[in-house]
């Protein structure tokens, strides 16, 4: 057992210099405006596909997917499965109308739908505050376990990694980050396989081994985990595939951290072929990930290799990394591990400066901005907010404001995921309208609310939430859609390809 060395630390410090390095020259040129929060026409798509990929995959879900395996069974793995349902609707159904609309944000297709500008404002202020929470959190969580494993500050790590981001988001805007996105997705799906790949050849018996543990010793599913349970409420592998779909269609859907992806070209093929090729990477992955753990098990609990030091459930595969692979791997993997935060951290800031910029200043502007000024408007947010996710973080580090800050996380997290609700009332009617919307995202957060907080756990899954939230959403606002209709004796019609219904 080896640990952290001063070769491991030499590579993870030449890793970030190229990351930063290749994030300077792609930021070459200067961008303004729409180029610079939707990048200049020349990012192929399987750049952007990467970086969908590992947007979506944060340095939590890295160390907690192996962890899951390692501890319990596969249950969560079918989660993975509820892409299979998320990338075809939004292929079919929301793709077209954000191409044919030529959004700039996510929220912008709330104000052409509603025809209103105060959605818009909602849905970003909520977007950019639960960005801000998450990327605090995404810094302070894989830099506590790195700052164990290498003995290096967490304080230290925190700023680097921060810094770094923020650097290259100020100068580059979508096209820096999505380029260094890609290069980063690249380390770690090479990295983690690789991993895998060593993990494997250690253990006595290899695949076979892993094989036994989860289709003999019920390591794939629990005997008490149903694949289908005439309570959709309740956990099961049906709810999990079906749930984790929905949650998914929120992100691709509602989400400006990704709809800011898809801004890049109007190409419905090409925009395709990202959906899918993401897809395929993220399935891929969490399999190689719950493999890992699995395998894990096998080499330290069925074949009694020795823990290392701090492996808790979390942390044992980053703990195995550092402790069990070659010199110089080491380093590599730990990076892989570093680029996972920093490529979520350098989306969610250019994501927050776009939304600021485009959906709130354009918004109370009373005059249309020059793309100089938004371009300055979105630097400055890139800046300010990447300082205090920072401070924030550190704190987080040293447990000055966690459960209060976790909590609050939480509870924007959900209310934000309810406005999915809305945006398939809009796609999917042609009724709704502005009040309908407005009452829809009132009820279906009180009811969430009180679900999440005063209703048994055992009772109703987490995984259902975003089906009974849709579910309000969309009789709610149907039935305050038509009331206030025939109230106020006026027929509302939806703007032109805001709906999935051919125009006439």
């Amino acid at each position: 057992m080896q640990g952290f060395t001063t070769i491991d630390l030499i590579i993870l410090i030449a890793y970030l210099g190229a990351v930063l390095f290749a994030g300077l020259h792609f930021s070459k040129k200067e961008m303004k405006g729409k180029e610079y929060f939707r990048g200049d026409g020349s990012i192929p798509w399987w750049v952007t596909s990467v970086s969908i990929f590992a947007t979506l995959l944060s340095p939590i879900s890295f160390l907690s997917l192996a962890g899951n395996s390692y501890a319990g069974t596969w249950i969560m793995w079918f989660a993975q499965l509820g892409m299979l349902i998320a990338i075809p609707f939004t292929i079919k159904y929301f793709l077209p109308i954000y191409s044919k609309l030529d959004i700039d944000t996510a929220y912008q297709y709330l104000e052409i739908r509603y025809q209103s500008k105060g959605l818009r404002v909602l849905g970003a202020i909520m977007f950019i505050i639960y960005q801000i929470g998450r990327m605090s959190i995404i810094m302070y969580l894989p830099c506590m376990v790195l700052s164990e494993l290498m003995g290096i500050s967490v304080d230290l790590l925190i700023i680097i990694m921060g810094v770094i981001a923020i650097i290259y988001s100020y100068t580059g805007g979508l096209k820096s980050v999505l380029w260094t996105d890609f290069i980063q997705g690249s380390v770690l799906l090479i990295g983690v396989t690789f991993g895998l790949i060593y993990l494997v050849s250690n253990i006595d018996g290899g695949l076979g081994a892993i094989n036994y543990e989860l289709f003999t010793n019920n390591k794939f599913l629990a005997v008490d985990q149903p694949i289908f349970d005439p309570n959709i409420l309740k956990d099961s592998v049906f709810l999990l595939i079906v749930g984790a779909g929905i949650n998914t269609i929120g992100s691709y859907v509602s989400s400006q951290d990704i709809v800011q992806r898809f801004t890049t070209t109007n190409d419905s093929k090409q925009l395709r072929k990202m959906m899918i090729t993401n897809g395929c990477l993220s399935l891929f992955i969490a399999t190689v990930f719950y493999l890992i753990g699995t395998g894990l098990y096998v080499f330290y609990q069925s074949q009694g290799n020795p823990l290392p030091p701090s492996a808790q459930q979390d942390q044992i595969f980053a703990s195995w990394i550092a402790y069990e692979l070659p010199v110089g791997v080491t380093g590599i993997l730990l990076a892989a591990i570093y680029a996972a935060s920093q490529s979520t951290l350098s989306t969610g800031l250019n994501s927050v400066a776009s939304s600021w910029a485009l959906d709130i200043q354009s918004t109370f502007n009373k005059k249309d901005m020059t793309f100089e000024k938004q371009t300055k408007i979105g630097q400055r947010v890139s800046l300010v907010v990447g300082i205090f996710a920072i401070v924030v973080s550190i704190l987080l580090a040293h447990g000055g404001v966690k459960s209060a800050y976790e909590w609050f996380n939480g509870f924007m997290g959900l209310v934000l995921g309810i406005l999915v609700g809305i945006f398939i009332l809009g796609a999917f009617t042609k009724v709704a309208n502005k009040f309908g919307a407005s009452l829809a995202f009132i009820v279906a957060s009180c009811v969430m609310v009180y679900i999440k907080y005063f209703v048994d756990p055992a009772k109703v899954s987490f995984w259902s939430y975003s089906m009974i939230s849709i579910a309000v959403s969309l009789v709610v606002g149907l039935i305050g859609s038509v009331i206030y209709n025939k109230v106020k004796k006026v027929k509302f019609t939806p703007p032109a390809n805001s709906t999935v219904y051919k125009e006439v």
